[in-house]
């Protein structure tokens, strides 16, 4: 499809757009969210829920018994749990998430009604942080291993999610927000490897948005 372009996971995904509205189809856009979510490392987290027993598709009737999803669709391909979207959250690339996702219509509950093909305008763009996921993972291993209660990743799977998703709805809210960044922080104070390695990823980042700069000014200057 001219004018789109879905790049690989170890490099980078993203949605290269031409000016302007543009047409997309569905299946474009759930591969470009697995691809997208492939690049973040959503399963190393997935496997550590999974063998806690907190699959986010248990119930779901497209999902088989040993053989998994039979039907994927825009809104379980959107969707984010509170661990994945911890990791965008404190990379900065949760508003880009949700303002691609916000384009794309017909989201339901564990089902879609979006059209085989639609506009959208704003494109999705995320770097490789599945050493990020993974380093989380980790974590949260260690979490279930030492914290015998019940359900304790999965509880701090859902506080995580609450407390983000007041965070992202109080945008113009300063003040709520320095209260809510505050309990994320003192729920995330176990993440010692994710922390220990934010700043390797930052770094990385910013080398290659510089690189990317200079990149451009120079086939401006040819």
């Amino acid at each position: 499809m001219p004018g789109f372009t879905i790049q690989p996971p170890s490099i980078e995904n993203s949605l290269i757009l031409d000016e302007g509205p543009q047409k997309i189809s569905k299946q474009v856009v759930i591969d470009l969210g697995m691809a997208s979510l492939q690049a973040i490392g959503s399963d190393h987290i997935c496997k550590v829920c999974i063998s806690n027993s907190g699959s986010c598709c248990s119930g779901c009737r497209h999902l088989s018994d040993r053989v998994g999803c039979q039907r994927r669709n825009t809104s379980c391909t959107a969707w984010l749990c509170g661990f994945i979207k911890y990791v965008l959250y404190e990379t900065g690339f949760l508003q880009t998430w949700h303002e691609f996702w916000d384009q794309v219509p017909g989201q339901d509950y564990r089902v879609d009604y979006t059209p085989d093909s639609f506009f959208i305008q704003k494109s999705l763009k995320l770097p490789n942080m599945r050493s990020l996921s993974e380093a989380l993972a980790a974590d949260l291993q260690e979490l279930a291993q030492t914290h015998i209660a019940i359900g304790f990743i999965l509880t701090l799977r859902e506080k995580l999610d609450k407390n983000i998703d007041q965070f992202m709805f109080y945008h113009d809210d300063p003040g709520k927000q320095a209260r809510i960044r505050k309990r994320i922080e003192f729920l995330s104070i176990p993440f010692e490897r994710f922390r220990l390695a934010l700043p390797d990823f930052t770094e990385k980042c910013s080398d290659l948005s510089d690189e990317k700069e200079s990149s451009s000014m120079l086939s401006e200057t040819i």
